[in-house]
């Protein structure tokens, strides 16, 4: 049926189930606008289940998830858990058992929203950052050897394949030509330094220009783009980067955006799933307190809508996140907006309906 999805939901750690739950709140209110209809089914995975059973995500749950048109996570992370058995068997699994191989992340200042950057205004900052996400060092290849001992060496190894590059590259620029602003694609990687790896990419990057003839490129090193990322933002449009480097330069664009409380992203195959998830993670200190900014989530449904098609009712919403930010709360941190959690996605599915 048009306009019908099936939509699965891991509310997960900490104040994860809280941001959903405002998430989904704006997406009843659009669906009642726009007469879409979302089936919202609910998965129980992340630390307190694992503390729980020892469960983590079963082939079953997997499966069922591929048949989903979209997923809306809302954190991962567990103060009584040790770090990397979540996010290896849960985030992780999802990505490589999905085949995840697009990480998607919007930065762009919304009005009313400051940011670190002086002199930066939303005119400024707006861009996207598209991330190879499963391969590299992030593919786990590596071990120890001879481990605990004075001679010990542990060896990780970033897994690079023409398929995998070339597939998240062309992505970027099929993205780079759709978003039609400045139709400007940067390669950020290391040639100086990484060099089969980082030829691996500059070759596939100039070979897949090809044929798109009507898209500019360029290439900065990642420690320079850093620096220009704070210094000169309006000069990006897209960039293209591989997995490590991705991580480090979307909080980066996190931070000039406002900080996590409004940043957003995407984990998609373009021919099957997606998740969306707001970025700041599960911030256990804050869970159950009403304090928690639900809009990063709820930027993530937005992302979620455009990714399904529904373009005119992702415009609304976001409409309405930018009515919240710039005449509404005080602030984006946690306690500091004016408003508790539920008032925030009240007054956002309040906009969406006027």
């Amino acid at each position: 049926m048009a306009g019908q999805y099936d939509i699965g939901v891991i509310p997960g750690d900490g104040t994860g189930p809280e941001v959903i739950k405002e998430a989904i709140k704006a997406l009843e209110a659009v669906s009642k606008r726009f007469g879409l209809n979302f089936l919202f089914e609910k998965f129980d995975a992340g630390g307190e289940r694992y503390l729980k059973d020892r469960t983590l995500l079963s082939k079953k749950e997997l499966d069922e998830l591929g048949r989903m048109d979209a997923i809306l996570l809302g954190a991962i992370g567990h103060p009584d858990v040790r770090p990397g058995i979540l996010e290896r068997e849960i985030l992780l699994k999802l990505r490589f058992e999905l085949d995840l191989y697009i990480n998607l992340r919007p930065v762009f200042l919304l009005p009313g929203v400051k940011t670190p950057l002086r002199e930066k205004d939303p005119d400024n900052i707006d861009f996207v950052v598209v991330r190879e996400n499963t391969e590299g060092l992030y593919a786990g290849g590596g071990g120890f050897f001879k481990k605990g001992t004075p001679d010990e060496v542990a060896v990780q190894e970033s897994i690079n394949t023409r398929k995998g590059v070339e597939r998240c590259i062309r992505y970027a620029f099929d993205y780079c030509k759709t978003r039609n602003r400045r139709k400007y694609l940067t390669l950020c990687g290391k040639t100086n330094v990484l060099v089969y790896e980082s030829d691996l990419w500059y070759r596939t990057f100039h070979e897949v220009h090809n044929d798109y003839p009507d898209i500019d490129i360029g290439y900065q090193h990642v420690d320079a783009l850093c620096m220009w990322m704070i210094k000169d933002p309006e000069q990006f449009d897209v960039i293209v980067t591989n997995n490590l480097f991705g991580d480090i330069i979307t909080d980066i664009g996190a931070i000039i955006q406002g900080g996590l409380g409004i940043a957003a992203g995407g984990n998609i195959n373009p021919e099957g799933p997606a998740v969306f998830e707001p970025i700041g993670g599960s911030a256990p200190k804050y869970a159950g307190q009403d304090k928690i900014n639900p809009m990063a989530a709820i930027c993530a449904a937005h992302m979620m809508l455009d990714y399904l098609g529904e373009k005119k009712a992702a415009d609304v919403l976001l409409g309405a996140i930018k009515k919240v930010v710039k005449n509404d709360l005080k602030g984006l941190e946690a306690g500091k907006m004016g408003y508790g959690t539920r008032e925030v996605g009240d007054l956002v599915a309040k906009y969406i309906s006027s």
